[in-house]
């Protein structure tokens, strides 16, 4: 009879480690009033109200009826959209001030490195998250860096103050499986014994989800045995990087791939139809515009940038029409920053990628176009069900525009996260700040 193995080497083990343990604050019903309402879903609300209540949206329309306590907000010549959704960002892994002690992106060490996690990276008080948060980020996924073919896990957090990851990690919230194609991993394993080339990268892959698919087969094998009551199954040895991969494979974990050319984002949706898994997203995706019907017809999104380019060959073929051309063919286009300045003004990079796409005779409206950093953007991260869009029934992520979101004169005035008011330009007293600033910068943002 085999030795009885402790628990921790069970793979299905129903503990989740690193859990969430974030909770909803009580906060009082709020109710904007008068505002323009953009929801996220392509709608338009002129001159509306929305009542959010218990971390809840409870209504938007005309004339909504407020409870007797809430908090009412005069919204005349105002502005709301959905909390704003980063799904690329490195806040927290490469943290401010930017020193090598913070550098923690990475894993540099192998081309794949799928074991890895960004979550035990994050240093909850980098001060990147609240200048996010000052421009209506209330929701971001934090991804490992794109030197290996596979980089780890990301996780999603919320934009609030804890002193701990797990305070900020998205209850339930899906992981997320960084993959990096192109000019990275041959540059940093060129040297260190490969992948040197596209064809090195390619074949990495698929070795990996080789001896993932074995080890998927070992762990089904036995969870079948236990399920019939088999006592004497014994658990395969637990493998960390198979077990990324393998919840990749069963459809737990998503797929958000570092990918600029078409023929290579090509290549991996052939990759993935070979080992049986969904792409959700391709990020950075420069020339995503070559293949807007390819991506749409495998339901993939793009996630690009409005107008960065040229800083290695393969983001050199870049067009401003790119997200708006996604659009056309029926497509997922996302804005993201990966960077800590674009960060704070993503609805401004949605009005300069809608500019472009006027000029070329489109006609997008501001509608159209914010949900490329709200429900597009909560679609590839599996949250559409709860945020990314002003609808009854949605986590009452909000913020209040000091004028249209696109423009660059507007400012985020007010962000609530859940209900909860953690942002109020006016009373810069009130909002939060790392205990790493405190003594560096007094609540008005100068210096002591």
């Amino acid at each position: 009879m085999p030795s009885e193995k402790p628990s921790d080497s069970d793979e299905s083990s129903s503990v989740s480690p690193f859990a969430s343990t974030y909770l909803v604050p009580q906060a009082p019903a709020t109710v904007i009033r008068g505002a323009t309402l953009l929801t996220g879903t392509g709608q338009q609300l002129d001159n509306a109200d929305i009542l959010f209540s218990d971390g809840k949206i409870t209504a938007l329309g005309s004339a909504v009826k407020a409870p007797a306590e809430a908090v009412e907000i005069n919204g005349a010549g105002l502005w709301v959209t959905p909390g704003i959704i980063d799904v690329h960002s490195h806040m927290g892994v490469y943290s401010n001030p930017s020193v090598r002690a913070h550098s923690d992106g990475n894993e540099a060490v192998a081309p794949a490195t799928a074991k890895v996690w960004a979550e035990h990276s994050v240093w909850p008080q980098d001060p990147n998250f609240e200048k996010a948060l000052a421009g209506g980020v209330t929701t971001a996924q934090i991804l490992p860096g794109s030197a290996n073919l596979f980089g780890g896990r990301g996780v999603t957090l919320k934009n609030v103050p804890s002193v701990t990851m797990m305070g900020m990690k998205f209850p339930d919230a899906p992981h997320s499986l960084k993959m990096a194609c192109g000019e990275n991993p041959k540059r940093v394993y060129g040297d260190k014994g490969g992948p040197s080339t596209r064809m090195g990268n390619m074949a990495g892959y698929r070795s990996a989800w080789i001896a993932a698919k074995a080890y998927d087969k070992s762990w089904t094998e036995y969870e079948e045995k236990v399920a019939k009551g088999d006592k004497s199954a014994e658990a395969p040895s637990r493998d960390l990087e198979m077990e990324t991969l393998r919840g990749v494979l069963k459809g737990d974990i998503k797929i958000h791939n570092h990918c600029y050319r078409a023929d290579e984002m090509a290549n991996m949706i052939e990759l993935s139809k070979e080992f049986g898994y969904q792409i959700t997203a391709f990020h950075h995706a420069v020339e995503a515009y070559k293949i807007a019907p390819l991506l749409a017809k495998n339901d993939i999104c793009a996630v690009v940038w409005a107008d960065w380019w040229g800083f290695k060959q393969e983001a050199y073929d870049m067009i401003r029409e790119n997200a708006p051309l996604i659009e056309l063919a029926n497509g997922c286009a996302i804005i993201h920053s990966d960077d800590e300045t674009q960060i704070q003004r993503l609805p401004q990079e949605v009005g300069k990628a809608m500019a472009a796409a006027n000029r070329m005779g489109m006609n997008l409206t501001a509608a159209q176009v914010i949900k490329w950093v709200t429900s597009n953007s909560a679609k590839s991260i599996g949250l559409d069900d709860r945020i990314g869009s002003l609808k009854e029934g949605m986590n009452a992520d909000v913020v209040l525009w000091s004028g249209n979101p696109l423009s660059v004169y507007s400012k985020a005035d007010k962000v609530w996260i859940d209900g909860v008011l953690r942002f109020d330009r006016s009373m810069p007293v009130l909002n939060h700040t790392s205990d790493f600033n405190l003594g560096i910068i007094t609540p008005t943002g100068d210096r002591p």
